[in-house]
């Protein structure tokens, strides 16, 4: 009779106590995303004036605008003479560095603008290195590097 509930009580303590006797091994390390999209930036490169918005889109815009009203007010500076009227869009690609620093890539117009205004390629140069001071892209915290293209409305009568 001992002997049947000494059997009995162990096959209830082996049968029941199997959950509490876990061998898979817990891990104490945090998951870390490794997963990094580098096609976009979690916060666009910003100017002094953009710095209050937190919106990301609105600081965005006030990007793109700060620097259009740049390039615009620059080349109103200068007096430009044509033969034939101009209405053409230059596109500027510009690499903005992990210390905010901005150079240009790539400027593309048409042979027409080229002939018309010679000067327009270095114009847009002078313009782009008085920018205001940037502070860099970042990802995830850390500064990063980003392009942009710039489309650049050249309307001269």
């Amino acid at each position: 009779m001992r002997f049947r509930v000494l059997s009995l009580f162990f096959i209830i303590l082996v049968g029941t106590s199997c959950e509490y006797f876990n061998f898979k091994k817990k891990s104490q390390l945090q998951e870390v995303d490794t997963i990094i999209d580098f096609s976009s930036v979690d916060v666009f490169p910003t100017f002094e004036a953009c710095k209050n918005f937190i919106d990301k889109a609105k600081k965005t815009d006030c990007f793109r605008n700060t620097i259009h009203k740049h390039i615009s007010e620059s080349l109103a500076k200068h007096q430009l003479e044509v033969k034939n009227p101009v209405n053409e869009i230059i596109h500027v690609v510009v690499l903005i560095n992990n210390k905010g620093a901005v150079s240009i890539q790539k400027i593309t117009s048409s042979e027409i603008l080229k002939k018309e205004i010679p000067t327009i390629d270095s114009l847009i140069t002078i313009s782009l290195r008085d920018l205001p001071r940037l502070s860099p892209a970042t990802k995830r915290g850390i500064p990063v590097a980003t392009q942009y293209q710039i489309p650049i409305q050249i309307n001269v009568n």
